[in-house]
């Protein structure tokens, strides 16, 4: 089917039919939120080296978990995370808690892929993983599992951005 209309003639009262001017009103509407949105979109696009720091944890699937281990064969949470974003451009503390307070804290609904999510336990933090987005994490579990993407699995997450 072909969108140009063959028939160039206009109604004899010189009136656009209302089909064209729904069409015209839809393509002004879509064009005007577009660039209404599109600046803060793209601020909030992944960065350049978060996006490669949720590769090169994709990479890793199946490494196995070893405490304390920074890769590039094992790791623990905090040591794949250090590990992603240092191949990635960016340096990160060791630890997970080190790693919470030296970024950039920020709400649930600027979250992008490369963002870090933080699982707090009490007054510490529990657990790390990279944000892949779709509410999933690539991480290295605990003791007995592997590398893995998973569904994030608590409402009681922090995020924070790699700066």
């Amino acid at each position: 089917m072909s969108c140009t209309r063959t028939d160039n003639r206009k109604p004899a009262n010189g009136h656009l039919p209302n089909r064209r001017i729904a069409v015209g009103f839809t393509f002004f509407l879509i064009i005007s939120l577009a660039s209404f949105t599109g600046s803060a979109a793209q601020a909030e696009a992944a960065s350049p080296y978060g996006a490669k720091a949720v590769e090169i944890a994709a990479s890793k699937r199946g490494a196995p978990y070893v405490y304390g281990a920074t890769g590039p064969k094992e790791f623990d949470c905090s040591g794949l995370t250090l590990y992603a974003f240092e191949k990635a451009g960016r340096k990160l503390p060791r630890t997970a808690d080190e790693q919470y307070e030296r970024t950039r804290h920020i709400p649930r609904v600027q979250r992008v892929p490369g963002d870090l999510v933080f699982f707090p336990a009490g007054a510490t933090i529990g657990h790390v993983g990279i944000y892949a987005g779709h509410d999933k994490i690539w991480h290295a579990p605990r003791p007995g599992t592997r590398v893995r993407l998973e569904r994030i699995w608590s409402g009681n997450v922090r995020y924070t951005r790699a700066i």
